[in-house]
């Protein structure tokens, strides 16, 4: 295409100002209810419902207008490179329905892209909507099956091997649509999806909702980097019993809430399959300053009656907070051994004026058997108050790292004698069952160090750009 030549901003800016011109050209045209790709030269729109195997390739660009649903049992192939626009004015979606599939084959070198329409400059949070996609795996709602918000289609069932295709270096940005008042759609919603399914180095970014959200489902997701999410970074809810490995969260104070917000089911907190995902090797990174804004509140926040098991992780910089345990259920679950934690940093986590200190002590811990600071200071390896040491040494060109949102080479590693990699805190090795990679054994936090095969996973493929 003549925009190879050209830089990547400009090219940019052409490609949006062609697309926008086709959509309006477009727009007065019949739109059926079969699969609908109109292209014009290298510029296509989809609408409507995709309901045969339809492959998407990056000679061409793409842009969503409305809800683009692919139905059962088709398969959505997207070529590594293919950059593909939710268009702002219908609030372009891409909806993989129950018993379809997405094969999205990104590369290091030529990501995939899922992105605003609207020019480099000018793009925000809520562009567009979003990535839904529905599985037929267990959830813990009453009749296992829901209704995805805004409409988004049914989802959940009883295959816990529900396989809804695969996501390889995938970017998803400036979405979040909001449906309702006060209601957005997540950068990338897994509703009821399953195990094999494959989720490996993706990024979503500048969400206006939760970035990553599983509801119920089995899906294990691998190298996820969320970026100035505006809600919580990654959110888990009705009975997910996931996996997940080198998951990395930046925060941007204008409009965040949690690292992680954590629940089993909000209407009755002890539904079966109880929410219980393993994650190994994570790093969330909150903002601690009052620029660009108060927000960025609480690491992780485990609540109604979930469990899980956390290992090897930071959490930094979160103005209110490190850790948060609500409700008695959840408590429970601690009781029982089924809420976990171990081999964790956490550090610099009350920056506002109120703050009580690294936890958040309330009514539900002097109820409780044993309250949020017994239970992570009584964990196994839990190092509180020690700096990580993640990220540039502080430098004029890096000041406030690991938080500074403008640096340009993005680095989270582990410094020199960093306790993350220097055998201060004893890392947990994960188990060995063909989904976790046993280098994460050896190091704490999301990046590993030089030498460790994980130092730069999150390098050359993401985009760290705010507008």
């Amino acid at each position: 295409m003549a925009s190879n030549s050209l830089p990547r901003r400009a090219a940019r800016h052409l490609f949006t100002a062609a697309l926008i011109a086709v959509a309006a050209a477009w727009s007065g045209g019949a739109v059926t209810s079969q699969s609908n790709i109109v292209c014009e030269e290298n510029r296509c729109q989809l609408s409507g419902r995709i309901t045969s195997d339809t492959t998407l390739t990056a000679n061409n660009v793409y842009l969503l207008n409305g809800a683009v649903f692919v139905e059962a049992p088709a398969r959505l192939t997207i070529e590594a490179g293919t950059t593909i626009y939710g268009q702002s004015e219908t609030n372009g979606t891409l909806v993989i329905s129950r018993g379809a599939q997405i094969l999205a084959n990104g590369t290091a070198a030529a990501p995939i892209v899922m992105t605003s329409d609207q020019l480099v400059g000018e793009r925000a949070r809520g562009d567009w909507g979003g990535l839904i996609i529905n599985g037929n795996a267990p959830l813990n709602v009453p009749g296992g099956e829901a209704e995805g918000e805004g409409d988004t289609g049914v989802y959940g069932g009883t295959n816990p091997d529900d396989d809804s295709g695969h996501l390889y270096y995938v970017r998803v940005e400036f979405a979040g649509t909001e449906f309702s008042p006060d209601n957005e759609l997540n950068g990338i919603a897994f509703q009821g999806v399953g195990r094999m399914t494959e989720v490996d180095h993706v990024m979503v970014k500048l969400n206006k909702d939760d970035g990553l959200e599983f509801y119920g489902g089995t899906v294990e997701v691998k190298h996820v980097v969320c970026f100035a999410i505006a809600d919580d970074s990654f959110d888990w809810t009705d009975g997910w019993q996931g996996k997940g490995q080198f998951l990395l969260a930046l925060q941007m104070g204008d409009d965040a809430d949690q690292g992680i917000e954590a629940d089993n089911n909000g209407d009755a907190n002890d539904l079966t399959p109880r929410s219980n995902p393993a994650i190994y090797n994570l790093t969330l990174i909150g903002d601690p300053y009052e620029f660009p804004g108060s927000e960025s509140d609480i690491g992780i926040l485990l609540r109604e009656g979930t469990a899980a098991t956390i290992r090897n992780f930071i959490v930094t910089g979160f103005k209110e907070a490190s850790i948060d345990v609500d409700h008695a259920a959840t408590f429970e679950q601690i009781a029982g051994g089924a809420l976990t934690l171990g081999s964790g940093l956490i550090n610099d986590n009350c920056s506002v004026a109120g703050c009580e200190g690294e936890f958040r002590p309330d009514s539900d811990d002097a109820a409780a058997a044993i309250s949020t600071v017994d239970f992570v200071s009584g964990s196994t390896d839990i190092h509180i108050g020690v700096d990580p040491m993640i990220g540039e040494a502080p430098s004029d060109a890096c000041l406030f790292c690991p938080y500074s949102l403008l640096h340009p080479e993005r680095n989270f590693r582990p410094r020199v004698g960093s306790p993350a990699a220097n055998g201060q805190v004893r890392p947990s090795m994960p188990p060995n069952d063909g989904f976790f990679d046993a280098i994460g054994g050896t190091f704490i936090g999301a990046v590993g160090p030089v030498g460790s095969g994980e130092e730069d996973w999150f390098a050359g493929w993401t985009d760290w750009s705010l507008k």
